[in-house]
């Protein structure tokens, strides 16, 4: 296929957290709000004269100074934030919010606090109680943590506009570019989609660390092209994957997996549109952030929520994403050294398997994936694991 028009530019400000529609943004007057996990939603993040930017570390090599801070035995993706926030790398932002969800991504971020690694004069770091459940009491909950922790934090601190009105206005632009990325994402049902897995996952993750309303055009434009672009005429891939599990900020792990014939036609991790890119629906008779917090908890598939109904909810959700996106088999991940998504790859990859039928890999992956054979080859045996399986059904019937 024809490169997309914006691929090139798009791959370039993944390179560095503090990148060139960031500085444009900043030069505008408007503030880095750093954030680390979707339990703080991004909409509130966004209020005019803000925008938000997870927290990712590209090109990272040695993460021996965070290994210092937070050991050997911490996630691998804490300890390369807080290497590159040893690094300067994150001295732009204005400010960090945080939940109080996993434990090493508070340590991580505590070390920064500590260090005094973001050195701006109001410069300043919230942590937010976030619940564990998703019923009416851990909704009150919610949103007085949002109100108290977020809210009245930009505007005590930097006087940012936290009413109905200006909510309302952070809705509008947040949904403008869930549609397009939504719109987007809908290509890959097809029988032989006209866009790949890793370019998806690279337009998916710059509206992460990139101003929204900056990209808007550029994800139209890209929409607009895929309407008429021409997949090519055999296919390039050998099986579909919905590649579930936690956090993957670096496109490079798709392109990966499917230079190993695995095409990532779902993506249901942090950083994912699956959930993570819904439109917010507001009506007129409630209070706003109400409104927001309640759809983000029933959105959650973070496996931080621990109840029954919760963990059958994520597994049922994968199950629904590989037959509406018709794929053959399910990748289970998780960062080296996640707790929970440790607990929830070990018993998801199980019950996909057993209970609904996938074929299932489950990995464990280190968070500067880079080239790595051992995964590669993994991958190339799970394919051909599916290929077989498929002949053996053939035979079968």
């Amino acid at each position: 296929m024809k490169d997309l028009k914006h691929l090139y530019y798009l791959e370039n400000l993944l390179q560095d957290a503090n990148n060139n529609l960031v500085r444009e943004a900043q030069a505008g007057g408007r503030l880095a709000v750093g954030s680390v996990c979707s339990l703080i939603p991004e909409v509130l993040l966004s209020l005019p004269g803000c925008f938000p930017v997870r927290l990712r570390a590209p090109n990272t090599g040695s993460i021996d100074l965070g290994t210092y801070y937070m050991t050997s035995m911490s996630c691998e993706c804490c300890r390369a934030l807080l290497e590159r926030a040893v690094e300067g790398g994150y001295k732009f932002l204005d400010c960090i919010i945080a939940p109080d969800a996993c434990a090493q991504m508070n340590r991580c971020v505590e070390n920064i606090d500590l260090l005094k690694l973001c050195d701006k004069e109001k410069f300043f770091i919230s942590y937010s109680d976030v619940p564990m459940k998703s019923d009416e009491t851990a909704l009150r909950h919610y949103v007085k943590q949002m109100r108290i922790r977020v809210l009245e934090q930009l505007s005590g601190v930097y006087g940012v506009d936290v009413s109905d009105a200006a909510l309302r206005a952070a809705v509008l632009g947040h949904n403008e570019a869930c549609r397009l990325i939504t719109a987007i994402g809908e290509y890959r049902k097809e029988d032989n989609p006209r866009i790949t897995g890793y370019e998806f996952a690279v337009l998916c993750t710059a509206t992460y660390c990139c101003p929204k309303d900056l990209l808007v055009d550029k994800l139209r434009e890209t929409l607009d092209e895929l309407g008429s672009r021409q997949p090519d005429s055999g296919k390039n891939f050998r099986a579909r994957v919905v590649v579930a599990g936690s956090e993957i900020d670096n496109p490079d792990l798709i392109r990966l997996i499917e230079g190993s014939g695995a095409l990532v036609v779902a993506d249901r991790f942090c950083f994912g549109s699956l959930p993570g890119r819904q439109e917010i629906v507001l009506n007129d008779g409630e209070d706003v952030l109400l409104q927001i917090c309640r759809q983000y908890l029933a959105w959650g598939k973070c496996a931080r929520f621990m109840d029954t109904a919760k963990i059958e909810e994520r597994q049922s959700y994968i199950d629904e994403l590989a037959k509406s996106y018709h794929a053959d088999g399910i990748i289970f991940e998780q960062q080296k050294f996640c707790d929970y998504w440790g607990y929830e790859r070990a018993l998801g990859s199980r019950v996909m398997r057993d209970d609904y039928g996938y074929p299932v890999l489950s990995v464990d992956l280190p968070y500067a994936v880079g080239t790595n054979a051992q995964l590669r080859t993994r991958v190339q045996a799970f394919v051909e694991s599916i290929e077989i399986k498929n002949i053996q059904g053939k035979v079968t019937r």
